[in-house]
């Protein structure tokens, strides 16, 4: 639980630290390269969820952040993996840092725009640091599952089912059986 903690406000720290910087050194809806054409920061206010969707219900938004938010601490409870407790560490601090901005940036509480500045030509979408702690968490949440790694850190092994019966023991012909061929055979030839 400590480790998911330390995870979270860290993901937080950076992300507010990283958007007090372009509102406060970056002019709004203009290109500044960082890496060339590969990644640009390009400051822009966003009132929907990605690429803009739903713009017009923001507030929807802060309910479902915070309904996320109370999930993880609900859950968190149960976690003793590490890999685990990153996980939900980058999603919670993901979650936080863009409920943040919905709380507390213009045009008010609950219904504020989130700061995005990260463009890399390559992907439709211009996203901050929480959005990348998010997306990181579900490409570790796919890893841990599809690796079969349990909330408690233990490798969960499937139970395949057993073989038939008739395929598990070989073909044996019985004494009984046997008698009954070697006589048929027998009599019949001569």
């Amino acid at each position: 639980m400590a480790l998911l903690v330390i995870v979270a406000l860290g993901v937080l720290a950076v992300d507010q630290i990283a958007k007090y910087l372009v509102v406060t050194h970056l002019p709004l809806n203009q290109f500044v390269p960082v890496l060339g054409d590969l990644v640009q920061f390009f400051y822009v206010t966003n009132s929907g969820a990605a690429f803009s969707i739903g713009s017009a219900y923001t507030w929807i938004f802060s309910v479902l952040a915070v309904a996320v938010l109370v999930f993880i601490v609900w859950f968190a409870r149960r976690i003793r993996s590490v890999g685990w407790a990153v996980v939900f560490g980058l999603l919670l601090g993901g979650v936080l840092g863009n409920l943040t901005d919905r709380l507390f940036r213009e045009p008010g509480f609950g219904i504020g725009h989130v700061v995005d500045f990260v463009k890399i030509p390559l992907l439709p979408a211009i996203f901050n640091l929480a959005d990348v702690a998010i997306c990181a968490a579900m490409v570790l949440f796919l890893i841990q599952t599809i690796r079969g790694i349990g909330l408690d850190g233990r490798k969960t092994v499937r139970e395949t089912d057993p073989a038939p019966e008739s395929a598990a023991e070989p073909f044996v012909i019985s004494p009984s059986d046997k008698s009954d061929t070697t006589e048929a055979d027998t009599t019949g030839r001569d």
